[in-house]
C-alpha cells in the first residue's frame, strides 16, 4: 500500500520527509497492536469496561460487585447480605474473533451467604457472546463458552481452564460435546496464590486453554445449542449458529474473586 502511495506522491515532485512518514505511519496504524500484547484493563477504574448484571440495568454496579482496589480488577461482595441470584458479568468494550486474553486471577476470601454450592471458588472468562445491551435483563448466564476459572476446596480435585458451554457447544476431536463443563488437564489450585490463565481463540477454527504457560485443553466450533431457548432467541435474530466472534467478559458468580495484568493480543485472521 505504502509502494502505490508513494509512486503517486513522488513523480515529478520531491516529497518532504516528515510527509513520508506520515505515509509509513498511516499504512502500518491499523497493524500497530496486531501480533503484541496491550494492556486493556488501566488499574485506576473501569474505563473501557461494562457491567451486566442479573435483574439490574446495563452498568449499574449493584452493591459495587465490581471494583478496582491496588491495581487489581475486583469481584467483592462486602455490600451483601445475600446473594439473590445476582450473577454478574464485566464485558471488555470491544468485538472480537481472533486473539489471545491473559491475566492472572486469585480467589480470596469467603463466598456470599445464599450462593449456590457449585459456585465456591468459581468464575471463569466468557467469549465469543452477545454484547452486554442485548442480554436480557433478568438473564443469569451468559450464551458463550466459559473458560472456566476455579480454586480448591481443599478435599476434590478441582482442575482450573475447564470448558463451560452455556447455550453453547463445542467440538473435541471432532465429536460435538454437550455436556456443560468438560475438565482441563491443570492441577489443583487451594490456595490463595495468582494463577496466570490464557486462552487463545482463533474464531470458530480453534481455541486453546494455557495455565501457568502450559496447554491444558484444546477445542474447536464453538457453536449455538439449537435447543436452548436463549440461544434460539439469537438464532431467530439472524445470528449464525457457527460463533466466530462476540465480546468477553469475566464472571461474577458470588465468590470474591481478583484480577490483574488482564492483556490482549489481537492474531491476524
Amino acid at each position: 500500500m505504502f509502494s502505490q502511495l508513494s509512486i503517486g506522491f513522488l513523480k515529478g515532485r520531491l516529497i518532504p520527509i516528515w510527509m513520508i512518514l506520515l505515509l509509513m505511519w498511516a499504512c502500518s496504524s491499523t497493524k500497530t497492536e496486531q501480533g503484541r500484547w496491550i494492556s486493556i484493563f488501566n488499574g485506576k477504574d473501569l474505563e473501557g469496561w461494562q457491567i451486566k448484571i442479573a435483574g439490574q440495568d446495563l452498568n449499574e454496579n449493584y452493591k459495587n460487585t465490581f471494583l478496582v482496589k491496588d491495581g487489581k480488577l475486583v469481584v467483592s461482595y462486602d455490600e451483601y447480605d445475600q446473594f439473590d441470584n445476582k450473577f454478574g458479568h464485566i464485558f471488555y468494550k470491544e468485538k472480537l474473533s481472533h486473539f489471545k486474553l491473559r491475566l492472572d486471577y486469585r480467589f480470596v476470601g469467603e463466598q456470599v451467604p445464599g450462593a449456590p454450592a457449585w459456585a465456591y471458588k468459581n468464575s471463569g472468562i466468557k467469549f465469543h457472546s452477545q454484547p452486554p445491551h442485548r442480554v436480557p435483563k433478568d438473564q443469569k448466564l451468559l450464551v458463550a463458552v466459559e473458560a472456566q476459572l476455579l480454586g480448591g476446596n481443599g478435599k476434590d480435585e478441582r482442575p482450573t481452564g475447564n470448558v463451560c458451554t452455556a447455550g453453547t457447544h463445542i467440538e473435541m476431536d471432532g465429536k460435538l460435546i454437550t455436556t456443560h463443563c468438560t475438565n482441563s488437564s491443570s492441577k489443583t489450585y487451594s490456595d490463595d496464590s495468582w494463577v496466570n490463565v490464557e486462552i487463545e481463540v482463533k474464531g470458530n477454527s480453534q481455541v486453546i486453554h494455557r495455565i501457568n504457560g502450559k496447554e491444558v485443553l484444546r477445542y474447536t466450533k464453538p457453536q449455538l445449542d439449537e435447543e436452548d431457548p436463549f440461544a434460539q432467541k439469537l438464532l431467530s435474530e439472524g445470528l449464525s449458529p457457527m460463533l466466530s466472534d462476540g465480546y468477553i467478559a469475566l464472571q461474577a458468580e458470588s465468590h470474591p474473586v481478583e484480577f490483574r495484568n488482564i492483556q490482549l493480543m489481537k492474531l491476524s485472521e
